[in-house]
């Protein structure tokens, strides 16, 4: 546990599902449920051409949900609780309180299907949502192939990336609770340049640990952050006992995530005014950013397509349920029956290579444990460019989803993704974030059996953020200097020997 006890004496009220007001299943209230035709109709003042090409599905087609959707809900086995690290007993709500504000520990322990968004979020929202779903035609072409290849951009939000879909509530839910500062860990620095950017706009102080390798890879997602008014600190730092102990053991440490999210815990439990703010991994982080599949179901659906196969990059693994999770509701129903594949890099490969485990979420011990896929809390990855897929572990409700049989995972190795991310660009003219070159590069070779095969399937693709601020990777990629990192077996077993040893 370290110094600092992030659990709370004090009790807080029991958390019931009422608490959380609802609509029953109206997530899309005035909607506009939209075929081809009414489409081109609504679309036509100059945006004619594109509506009937299916290149991209305007924002104006679709409203933003109203609701966030809770695939926990839905499953009739429910995924194992998280544990005390001290006592190894289910948390307790009132456990969290130290770390979290109270309405973000409601909804990451409610069974409710859905949870309203509140209309100053919403209002932010607007700054971006809709995003687009284009259809990736050029590529197409490139590679000959008869796949029919979609991506649901999530680039064009303020901060680049899907991040802020849930950086924004969660601020705040912090503000409405009178919360002052907020910490955080970050990896690439979207998360961090996210959550900079959602305090400015609600006015609360943010403080990140930005990962060592990332941080000095990518200056200007620090200067993004610093421009919002964070704070921005190497990770591992000598601001706190985690990362000083890290810095005995190797003062050359490249950081990471688990790392990270140690430092910024130890600030949030020993500051009453500040809490801490999670990009990924937890259920109310999933929750919030099931807006990308809400939409991506009514954006399909008006033009008549219905995926085959869902792709999506996983670290912690926000991104891929945001878009997948609602189609996986959908999947249950029998309505559709897609195959849904994770793609996590070949040098972090907890789906892959992991176990399905209790573990710590951070490096210290100083986190709940969770029953995740894990490489044990302290691997610590090399420094690939993909640094926010560098997490040692799997968001649980994504493990136990994994383990349910509801979706498959496979790993890539960063050459081949930045090969992708290539071809990718100089046919969309969309520069990826290094983090979505691994769903690119697992449609490519999707797309290529396609062709091979002669299957006409629909392909859908989460394309989380552009690439603008990692511009450094693609010069090592193009100068030929670019290697790719792999596991050490050796390297994890020794990680995998200090998980934990709980009977679940």
């Amino acid at each position: 546990m370290g110094t600092h006890s992030v659990f709370n004496p004090n009790p807080l009220p029991t958390f019931t599902s009422s608490t959380i007001s609802t609509k029953g299943d109206k997530q899309w209230p005035g909607c506009l449920m939209l075929n081809g035709k009414q489409m081109h109709e609504r679309l036509s003042n100059g945006f004619r051409g594109r509506a009937r090409s299916v290149i991209n599905v305007n924002s104006t087609a679709i409203e933003i949900p109203r609701q966030w959707y809770n695939l926990v809900a839905d499953l009739a086995i429910k995924p194992l609780p998280p544990l005390h690290p001290k006592t190894f007993e289910p948390v307790k709500p009132e456990d969290l309180s130290p770390l979290f504000a109270y309405e973000l520990i409601k909804q990451e322990v409610t069974y409710e299907r859905f949870i309203d968004i509140p209309e100053e979020v919403i209002d932010v929202y607007r700054l971006w949502r809709p995003t687009p779903l284009i259809r990736a035609k050029r590529l197409e072409k490139l590679l000959d192939t008869p796949a029919r290849i979609y991506y649901k951009y999530e680039g064009v939000s303020p901060a680049g990336s899907h991040k802020p879909n849930t950086a924004v509530p969660q601020v705040y839910y912090n503000a409405q609770q009178g919360v002052k500062n907020v910490v955080t860990e970050t990896g690439a620095g979207q998360w961090g340049s996210s959550l900079a950017f959602a305090c400015s706009l609600f006015g609360l102080g943010c403080e990140v640990w930005q990962v060592r390798a990332s941080y000095y890879q990518k200056p200007y997602r620090k200067l993004m952050m610093q421009t919002w008014g964070a704070k921005v600190h190497p990770s591992p730092s000598d601001i706190t006992q985690a990362g000083r102990k890290i810095l005995q053991m190797d003062p050359s440490s490249p950081g990471s995530l688990g790392i990270a999210i140690s430092e910024a815990v130890e600030i949030a439990a020993a500051n009453d005014d500040t809490k801490y703010c999670l990009g990924s991994v937890l259920n109310h982080v999933l929750l919030h950013q099931t807006v990308i599949g809400e939409e991506c179901i009514r954006q399909m659906e008006a033009i008549g397509e219905t995926p085959d196969l869902i792709i999506g990059c996983t670290g912690g693994g926000s991104n891929f349920a945001g878009l997948s999770f609602p189609f996986i509701r959908e999947k249950l129903k029998g309505k559709i029956n897609p195959v849904i594949r994770a793609v996590e890099p070949a040098a972090c490969p907890s789906l892959t290579k992991g176990v399905y485990a209790y573990d710590f979420g951070d490096t210290a011990g100083m986190t709940p444990l969770m029953k995740m896929h894990t490489l044990g809390h302290d691997f610590i990855p090399d420094p690939i460019h993909a640094g926010g897929l560098r997490y040692h572990g799997m968001a649980p409700l994504i493990s136990h989803v994994h383990e349910l049989g509801f979706m498959e995972a496979i790993s890539i190795p960063q050459t081949e993704c930045f090969q992708g991310a290539i071809r990718f660009a100089r046919s969309e003219g969309i520069i990826p974030a290094p983090e979505p070159t691994h769903a690119i590069a697992a449609t490519i070779q999707e797309a290529v059996r396609c062709r091979e095969s002669g299957e006409s399937k629909v392909i859908l693709m989460a394309m989380c953020g552009h690439g603008h601020f990692d511009l450094a990777s693609y010069e090592k990629y193009l100068q030929g200097s670019l290697v790719d990192l792999s596991f050490e077996e050796e390297k994890i077993k020794e990680s995998l020997a200090k998980v934990p040893q709980v009977q679940a």
